[in-house]
């Protein structure tokens, strides 16, 4: 196989993670839309957290998520890392994320006068 392989691997990589993240954004944009028209129609601020997206997605999942740190990191781990992250708007963290994985999958620019090893 070589090198060949391992370049349209990477290629395919950089498609994925650029892919994901602009699903991430979309799925941010729609968060924005839907807290903005529960905002209008109640007269006040709703915003859709990420532990509740996660909880109504798949609780079973997040129950899970939560005994891992518990066992891995101890208890505290959760109150001081992990919940302030899923406490946060579901249109940031999802913003977050795609433009994490966008980044990370996006194409080297070429240097100028320099080889690249």
């Amino acid at each position: 196989m070589g090198a060949g392989a391992d370049a349209s691997d990477m290629v395919m990589i950089r498609f994925l993670l650029r892919f994901f993240g602009l699903l991430l954004l979309a799925l941010a944009f729609i968060f924005v839309v839907y807290d903005g028209i529960r905002s209008i129609s109640d007269g006040g601020l709703l915003i859709t957290t990420g532990s509740y997206v996660w909880n109504v997605a798949h609780d079973r999942s997040l129950q899970a998520f939560h005994a891992l740190v518990d066992q891995h990191a101890g208890p505290d781990a959760w109150q001081i890392a992990v919940a302030p992250v899923l406490n946060q708007p579901a249109a940031a963290i999802f913003c977050v994320l795609g433009v994490i994985l966008i980044v990370l999958g996006r194409k080297k620019k070429p240097l100028i006068g320099y080889a690249r090893d």
